[in-house]
């Protein structure tokens, strides 16, 4: 969270997902990033939430089962393909992404706030 101002993120967002690349200049903050992507990877797997006061964190991790990740390090920090056959999930995921990216804007006060969960489609 002190290094927010030393990260770049860019989305793309892809029908059954993101592509997220999140990256700095500074080498510690590369290994920050790199460190923090690999662990919010394992407690995906694992089923271990966080933040779970917040209603789309909640549903992420409800779903967990139903996402796939691929994470690829370039030089500058981490290449992070998240997707899921299922088109809920995949709007999960997107909207997932869009959040973390204004924790990266916001800080704690981001991570205070609850963030809406989207709707399915009927």
């Amino acid at each position: 969270m002190d290094n927010r101002s030393k990260i770049k993120r860019t989305i793309k967002h892809i029908p059954n997902g993101v592509e997220t690349v999140t990256e700095s200049d500074d080498p510690e903050v590369v290994v920050g990033i790199r460190t923090h992507v690999a662990a919010m990877h394992a407690r995906l797997k694992e089923g271990r939430g966080i933040h779970l006061q917040d209603p789309l964190y909640r549903e992420v991790f409800r779903h967990a089962n139903k996402i796939h990740m691929k994470i690829a390090d370039i030089k500058t920090g981490v290449n992070v393909t998240e997707t899921s056959d299922d088109p809920y999930v995949a709007s999960l995921i997107q909207a997932h992404a869009n959040v973390v990216s204004k924790i990266i804007v916001n800080g704690h006060d981001e991570i205070r706030k609850d963030h809406a969960v989207p709707q399915r489609a009927e």
